[in-house]
């Protein structure tokens, strides 16, 4: 399997969101915005339309990642702008924003000619085979850029995630960090479209972070078994993918909610079986 460049590429690509994305799902779990991921990954199909819409237009090669990332991130940002002044909450603000950005890409799509529509399903979808040095070069770019960002302000994230009042009072920006954690989750949804696909990109945010929740006592604790568990899932899935000839994406995502089933049986039995 090794042997293949795509598929060298694929595990690379792999180990990156297996770090990222359950990195930066800890801290939406933990204060309740795990759809936010599910809501950035339908902004980023707008964001590869607008890139195929506008290759068409010009004639020209715009792309697709490119306007997905500035895309996604403009609307991280706008969440995060309804949600702090106007009087929706941010599942109403998620809620529109994830029913506008779908929309302005089925529409872009449908102005574009037939084979340029039915190359999308590779961004639906994700695709090993697809995946080139390039995209896997802004990958690992985006991840150095996302760990940097959290290891930097770690602490203050922690304090604005468990008491936003507190750290608020304390002289904490909460307010900057909000905006840096949702601009965050915009880079790794777009990241992990490439491979994972829009449709199951913020399964990775998500199910890795409740398996470890599962045994951790610890905030940093958790952090680190949800990265093992998205490493688990990503190098199982992408094995799978390869010997069986099924979708990358999806068995990743099987392979995580195994996971995090596994986990929770486990805790589950485990006092039955000391009693």
């Amino acid at each position: 399997m090794l042997g293949y460049p795509f598929m060298q590429r694929a595990l690379v690509a792999g180990v990156c969101i297996g770090i990222v994305a359950p990195l930066v799902g800890s801290f939406l779990v933990h204060r309740q915005l795990a759809m936010i991921g599910d809501t950035l990954a339908h902004t980023a199909f707008a964001g590869v339309a607008v890139g195929i819409f506008l290759s068409n237009l010009f004639e020209t090669n715009v792309s697709p990642y490119l306007t997905a990332l500035v895309v996604a991130v403009l609307s991280a940002l706008l969440i995060q702008v309804l949600s702090e002044y106007t009087d929706v909450y941010n599942d109403v603000s998620m809620a529109v924003v994830l029913a506008g950005g779908f929309a302005v890409g089925t529409v872009l799509i449908s102005l574009t000619s037939g084979g340029i529509a039915v190359s999308i399903n590779q961004y639906l979808f994700g695709s090993l085979s697809t995946l080139t040095r390039g995209e896997v070069e802004i990958l690992v770019g985006l991840s150095v850029l996302v760990v940097a960002a959290i290891a930097v302000s770690y602490r203050q994230l922690v304090y604005v995630t468990f008491d936003e009042s507190a750290a608020r009072i304390a002289g904490i920006d909460v307010r900057l960090l909000n905006r840096l954690l949702v601009v965050l989750t915009a880079m790794v949804v777009v990241g992990a479209m490439q491979m994972m696909g829009v449709i199951l990109v913020a399964a990775m945010l998500v199910v890795p972070v409740a398996a470890a929740t599962q045994f951790a006592r610890s905030f940093k604790r958790s952090i680190v078994l949800a990265i093992v568990a998205g490493q688990v899932a990503v190098l199982t899935g992408t094995t799978l993918s390869y010997a069986y000839g099924i979708a990358a994406g999806g068995t990743i995502v099987l392979v995580a909610i195994g996971v995090y089933l596994g986990a929770a049986a486990v805790t589950r039995l485990g006092p039955v079986r000391m009693r």
